[in-house]
Order: C-alpha cells, then sequence, then structure tokens
C-alpha cells in the first residue's frame, strides 16, 4: 500500500473503529474550527460553524469522488473579511446576511479558477510551482502555526470574549499537562499496538485531561486557583436556567435564520464592501489550496491534482465554503491539522472523513459533548498541536529533500520562502490582508520564475 499506509483511501475500518477515528479527527480539528467564529464574535455560534464544517466536507467529498481524505473546517484567512462584513453593515442581520454573500463570492472565485483547470490542465501549476516552491511552503504551514501550539502550551483555565484562554494559571502546571499529552501522543504513535497508532490523538488528549483534572481537583481542594486547569463554564452554562431539553439537546443558531432578516436593508454599496472583502483573498486561499493538496499528495502516495483533479478539488472546496457559511457563517478550507492527523495515524481511509463529517454534524446537537470539547485546556490541545504541526512542516522538508539545492535557482528559491513567510511579511491593502504564506509563495514563485528564466537564456548563449 502506498507509503505504508495503514488504511488507503477506499478502505473501511469497522464501524466501532470508524467511530473512533472520526473522534481523533475531530479533536484534531476542533480547536481551529470554533475559534473562527469565536474571534470574529457578534453572537456567531460556534456549534452551527462545526455543523457549517461537517456539511462542507460532506460536498467537498461529493465533488472529489471520495478520493480526497481531508476534513475543511473554518478558514482563519476569512477573519477579516466576515469582521468587514459586520463593520460595514446597517444591523447585525445585515451582517449575517454579509456572511453569506461573501461565501458566495468567493466560492464563486473557485468556480472561475476551477473551470480554467479544467479546459487548460494542471500542467500549468506543476510548472509554475515545483518541489522547490511548493516543499518550503508546506513547511512555513507548519512552522507559521508554531507560535500558536507554544501559547498553548502556557495557557488554560477561562477564556476571553474572542475564544482565547486567559493565561492567569502557574506555567509549571500548564507545561506538565502539555507534556503528558505529547508524551502519550508521541509513544502511542511510535511504539504502540496498531489500534494504539491509530488513535494516538484521543489517547493523548484524554492522558492530559486526566492530568489537568488532577490539578484541577487539588486546586479545588486546596483552594488554590493557579492549579484550576480545569474550567468547567461550559457544563454550568449548560445548567444556568435550570436544567431542561437544551441542556442535553440544543439546534444551533444557524447563520441563514438572522441572514433573512437583512435582506431588507441590503444595498448596492455593501455589496461592493463584501466583494472587495472576500474576492481577493479566495485568490490567496487558492494558493494555500494547492499547497495543502500537494502535500496530502505526498502522503497519501496519489497526486490529487490528476485524480480527482484539481478542478474538483476547487468546486468542492468553493461550493463547500458557501455551503459551511449558509450555516455556520464561515467560510471553510481544508485543514492542515486533518492532513497532519492522516500523515500521523497513517489512516487516509476516506470513510473515517466522511463518518468525521457526519459526527460533526450530529455533535453539533449534543450539548454536553459541545461543553466537553470547549472545557478542553489550551495546555492540552497544545501538546497534541506540537506534533500536528511539527509533521506538517516536515511534510515540506521532505519535498525539498528532492530539490537540488546545488542548483542556485532553487536554493534562492526556497531561501525566499523560507525567510519571508517565517519573518512574518504579511502585507493588508485596504481591508484585504495577504497572509504571511501567500506572500512567500508570490516571492517564491516570482524568484523561481526569473532565476529558470535567466538560466535558460544563459545556456542558450
Amino acid at each position: 500500500m502506498a507509503n505504508n499506509l495503514v488504511y488507503g483511501i477506499n478502505d473501511r475500518p469497522k464501524f466501532s473503529q470508524l467511530i473512533v477515528f472520526a473522534i481523533q479527527q475531530l479533536l484534531a480539528i476542533m480547536a481551529a474550527t470554533i475559534a473562527v467564529p469565536a474571534i470574529v464574535g457578534n453572537g456567531m455560534s460556534i456549534s452551527a460553524a462545526l455543523f457549517g464544517a461537517g456539511v462542507g466536507t460532506l460536498v467537498y467529498q461529493l465533488f472529489t469522488k471520495f478520493r480526497s481524505p481531508v476534513f475543511l473546517g473554518s478558514s482563519f484567512a476569512f477573519i477579516g473579511s466576515m469582521s468587514a462584513a459586520f463593520a460595514g453593515a446597517a444591523s447585525m442581520s445585515l451582517g449575517y446576511l454579509g456572511l453569506l454573500v461573501g461565501a458566495v463570492f468567493a466560492g464563486l472565485v473557485y468556480v472561475v479558477i476551477a473551470l480554467v483547470v479544467k479546459f487548460v490542465g494542471v500542467a500549468w501549476i506543476n510548472k509554475l510551482m515545483p518541489a522547490a516552491v511548493i516543499g518550503p511552503t508546506v513547511a512555513l504551514i507548519g512552522l507559521s502555526l508554531a507560535s500558536a501550539a507554544v501559547n498553548d502550551v502556557f495557557s488554560y483555565g477561562p477564556k476571553d470574549g474572542n475564544g482565547a484562554f486567559i493565561m492567569t494559571g502557574n506555567i509549571w502546571v500548564s507545561l506538565i499537562c502539555a507534556l503528558v499529552t505529547f508524551t502519550v501522543v508521541v509513544l502511542c504513535a511510535t511504539y504502540g499496538s496498531k489500534m494504539t497508532k491509530l488513535i494516538p490523538f484521543i489517547i493523548g488528549v484524554l492522558g492530559g485531561y486526566v492530568a489537568a483534572m488532577i490539578f484541577t481537583v487539588i486546586g479545588y481542594a486546596a483552594n488554590i486557583d493557579a492549579i484550576k486547569v480545569i474550567d468547567f463554564t461550559p457544563f454550568t452554562n449548560l445548567v444556568a436556567d435550570g436544567v431542561s431539553l437544551k441542556t442535553f439537546i440544543s439546534i444551533p443558531e444557524f447563520t441563514f435564520v438572522e441572514a433573512i432578516k437583512g435582506v431588507k436593508d441590503f444595498d448596492i454599496s455593501y455589496l461592493v464592501t463584501i466583494a472587495v472583502a472576500y474576492v481577493p483573498v479566495a485568490f490567496v486561499v487558492f494558493a494555500e489550496h494547492i499547497a495543502d493538496h500537494k502535500n496530502l499528495s505526498s502522503i497519501i502516495g496519489e497526486d490529487l491534482l490528476e485524480e480527482p483533479g484539481l478542478h474538483r478539488t476547487l468546486l468542492g472546496d468553493g461550493v463547500g465554503s458557501v455551503a459551511g457559511a449558509f450555516f455556520g457563517g464561515c467560510p471553510n478550507t481544508t485543514y492542515g491539522e486533518s492532513v497532519g492527523c492522516v500523515a500521523i495515524t497513517r489512516n487516509a481511509s476516506v470513510a473515517t472523513i466522511t463518518t468525521t463529517a457526519i459526527l460533526a454534524i450530529l455533535i453539533s446537537f449534543v450539548s454536553p459533548f459541545v461543553a466537553f470539547l470547549d472545557s478542553i485546556p489550551g495546555c492540552v490541545m497544545g501538546g497534541v498541536c506540537i506534533t500536528l504541526y511539527g509533521f506538517i512542516a516536515v511534510s515540506g522538508l521532505k519535498m525539498v529533500q528532492k530539490v537540488d539545492l546545488e542548483d542556485n535557482a532553487n536554493l534562492f528559491t526556497v531561501s525566499v520562502i523560507l525567510i519571508s513567510g517565517i519573518g512574518g511579511m504579511a502585507l493588508t491593502i485596504g481591508k484585504v490582508t495577504i497572509t504571511a504564506i501567500a506572500c512567500a509563495l508570490i516571492l517564491g514563485i516570482l524568484t523561481n520564475i526569473l532565476l529558470k528564466k535567466f538560466k535558460k537564456h544563459d545556456s542558450n548563449k
């Protein structure tokens, strides 16, 4: 089986195993998926975002003929665009309508590019983005998340209005919980039995949660706030108004419900504001889409840009984003955390991803489970993310291994991508932010084209 996968794309684990594998994928993508609506605020629902991510992933799987094992979650690239939708709205309802209109604009960009790819092919992509460009870019995706993982390692307790953990505890307690999680994950993934190697994140999170619970119990017993690692607020909120049906089952606050109320306030000037906020970002995310799928292709040993085809992955991503935003307000994107989970567990079963999507939809209605996921301390997720983000970075470095760095054209291309990306060379033009990864990729492409052109010209002399 390609690349020593335990489960290939078409393999179907037993039902009981599927559920466990799906929960693991869910844990891998959970923190980032619910963070986007928390950061944007304006009453956006994290359970609705989870529902939308599940729907978006199912749409993506349909368009890719169930050939691409990756989960779609809330896109961080559109946070500025989403905030602009609310800032330019005359009412909250109009802001929610702006989220849907913006997602449609972004989806149309993907559709247009997909049509071009369908008729022109992908050869130009490979020429434009060879291994010397894609390799360091993939590495950057992991490296750019390094600070987020480390910040999580030293955070726990209550969250602020943006969903970020308030770092008021003892850093040594936080570090111990993170190291327990990390150690359990790497030991299970490296030396565990076949099944244990397939679910290292579940075991790691549970191990870290137990460690955090021990500190928390001691904290309450000794009345020491600094070691109360787990915040039980998500659970207490369930019974704040007494025990009722909503304590156990609740319908997410879907975006389209509020958006319908804003139709009466819609005008052309607001439409222009939304278009300017979303369309340029969609082109930026397209570059990250290529990098993610190149990385996933190297992991599973099949070129996804050829089969099912880049035009299908783009359509799936674009239409999936629209579907996800319809319910949760957040445009979706393929998740590096999901790719990292596939890389570490060697489980590329699309059935697992599909089950994860269905599970995400179902769980969004189950209040206690959403509360449990929300209560997982940042330090525990930090221990997991160190491994996930690290694998993404190493996957890119593996691609660079195949590049001839004795050739200065390749050497400088890789160099400019790594330095500009790690240095955080992001550009803000009006309401549009070109991320550091996108800037690095653009610089790498231009450098590669320039040097290759001069090299060809020089050889013809």
